[in-house]
């Protein structure tokens, strides 16, 4: 891409489809040069860079499995020479397998910690040392971490994302001196959700009686990079759900 001094570079994770494709739309209408990063979907990473070029703005899709740290490794080094900077940094990959905690196979557990939480590591390793003064991290999470309960469906998948909290706050703590911001966004039943409630349940769940939309969540993103002051925080975006 090639960007002018004064452009700013966003990176983002599962990029290509559902929540990461509305993150890389309503930050390249921001302004930002967007890096697409994604392991298997390459004709939605694809079609995703050409409608961004074609509003005028810029983006690349990279093919990456951030669960392989060298993979990574040499994607940043690959930024590094090309964008030159990562202003912008969104973890938003999230394997998630409902599966028993009775029935979780060890390789199911490897699987989704090396993508979720270790993944979203490889990625800050590598973006740091690119990121300005004043740049930020911004995490996808899940809604309810302040409040650890018992969850047996999906339980790799929690531990992922609690990590990613624990990791947050210890990022955001390290680099504030660098005035680098790190925070976590963490939707709760959105409209495209593996395990949404039936709509006549719905309210069960969620307080506000409605599921979440990609709109909500990119929302909330757009608040954290005008939030000038607000770092390791976790905003739960989940009308009320598990409160």
């Amino acid at each position: 891409m090639n960007p002018a001094a004064d452009r700013r570079v966003a990176v983002v994770t599962g990029g290509a489809r559902r929540l990461g494709r509305q993150l890389c739309l309503s930050l390249a209408a921001r302004g930002f040069d967007v890096i697409i990063v994604y392991r298997s979907s390459d004709h939605d990473a694809r079609t995703l860079e050409q409608e961004i070029t074609a509003s005028g703005a810029r983006a690349r899709a990279l093919k990456v499995d951030v669960a392989d740290k060298r993979a990574v490794a040499a994607a940043f080094a690959g930024i590094g020479a090309r964008e030159g900077c990562v202003d912008l940094l969104v973890n938003n990959v999230g394997n998630y397998n409902p599966q028993n905690v009775t029935a979780l196979d060890p390789d199911v557990w490897d699987d989704t910690l090396a993508s979720n939480l270790s993944g979203a590591y490889y990625c800050c390793y590598g973006a740091l040392p690119l990121m300005p003064d004043g740049g930020s991290i911004i995490n996808i999470g899940m809604a309810g971490l302040e409040g650890i309960r018992a969850n047996t469906r999906g339980a790799d998948y929690y531990v992922s994302k609690t990590g990613l909290l624990v990791l947050t706050r210890a990022l955001a703590a390290a680099y504030a001196p660098r005035q680098i911001r790190v925070n976590m966004v963490s939707p709760g039943q959105l409209e495209n959700s593996v395990d949404l409630p039936p709509p006549e349940e719905l309210s069960r769940w969620v307080p506000m009686g409605r599921s979440g939309t990609l709109g909500d969540i990119a929302q909330a993103v757009q608040y954290l990079l005008d939030a000038a002051y607000v770092t390791g925080q976790n905003i739960d975006v989940a009308g009320g759900y598990r409160l």
